[in-house]
């Protein structure tokens, strides 16, 4: 029985390798095309899978969602326009940049799955990018100048440039920039000063680039680095404070002279007992008997 189970196991590694015959293989894994272009995907198979092998593509994008392209030997409604399959190949009138990704061809046939992979990449020149650069930046402060492209495909890198020189990527191995405290990332396009001197003062401008076409540029926008005014905080703070002994003298002037209200003392109300009066009353005559007298209650 051990015996029994290495063979299958053995079998088994076999027909995943396409050793046992059963491969399902491409000619061309890495595609590249311009945009609104057409291309072919290839995908073949052995005969292994027999006459009847069921083929079907299908497409994962950048971010992972998967869908069918050929579902059934036909196009699925979202490709029925410009895809059609002839044998097991897949051709496209026309790709975008949607179709950025990868696309699996699975075959099954005679109790076997195989399947090939290609990747396509839909070629798009990039776009003038979108740079941020502030215009003013404090002696010591952090500062973090941003370009980015979302048009480019493959995605773009890029490059900065100061009053016209390309900053490279790694100062350090370069002899003029030794002592530049920049940090450049080439993949996000990220320029970072992590302590901003006088010497990082200049023009900036950003280029996307990408193997689709012409590189980029933003428009150019000057970095301003100044120290703190310490000069006019002081002054500020004792303008200030001068304000706040006028109006404090002022107050205590007004008050001295009269020229503020008094406050008045509030005199406590009178309380009032109130006796209600009977409504009949009486008064006892000389012979000691008591005699009803009209009353009114006012």
């Amino acid at each position: 029985m051990f015996i029994s189970a290495l063979v299958s196991v053995a079998l088994f590694c076999l027909a995943a390798t396409g050793v046992s015959g059963f491969s399902v293989t491409t000619s061309d894994p890495d595609v590249q095309v311009k945009e609104n272009e057409g291309t072919d995907l290839k995908c073949t198979y052995s005969a292994d899978f027999g006459s009847n092998a069921r083929v079907e593509w299908k497409f994962k994008d950048t971010k992972g969602s998967q869908t069918y392209v050929i579902f059934n030997g036909k196009p699925t409604t979202p490709y029925s326009s410009r895809v059609t399959i002839y044998g097991s190949n897949l051709r496209f009138s026309k790709v975008t940049r949607k179709d950025n990704g990868v696309f699996d061809c699975e075959v099954s046939g005679n109790g076997q799955f195989g399947e090939s992979r290609v990747k396509l990449t839909v070629l798009v020149p990039p776009s003038p990018p979108l740079c941020r650069i502030p215009a003013s930046v404090t002696t010591g402060k952090m500062a973090l100048l941003s370009c980015h492209d979302s048009d480019g495909s493959p995605p773009p890198k890029y490059r900065w440039y100061k009053d016209g020189t390309l900053l490279p990527a790694e100062p350090s191995k370069i002899s003029g920039f030794k002592n530049a405290t920049y940090k450049l990332n080439t993949d996000n396009g990220n320029l970072e000063f992590p302590r901003t001197t006088k010497m990082d003062s200049g023009q900036y401008y950003c280029e996307a680039f990408n193997s689709a076409g012409v590189p980029q540029r933003c428009k150019a926008m000057k970095m301003g680095v100044r120290d703190i005014n310490t000069g006019g905080i002081v002054a500020g703070v004792i303008v200030a404070l001068l304000l706040l002994l006028l109006l404090g003298f002022g107050i205590w002037y007004a008050h001295k002279k009269g020229y503020l209200p008094k406050k008045t003392e509030s005199k406590p109300k009178p309380s009032v007992v109130y006796q209600p009066t009977s409504m009949y009353a009486g008064v006892e005559d000389e012979d000691g008997e008591f005699k009803q007298k009209s009353s009114f209650v006012v």
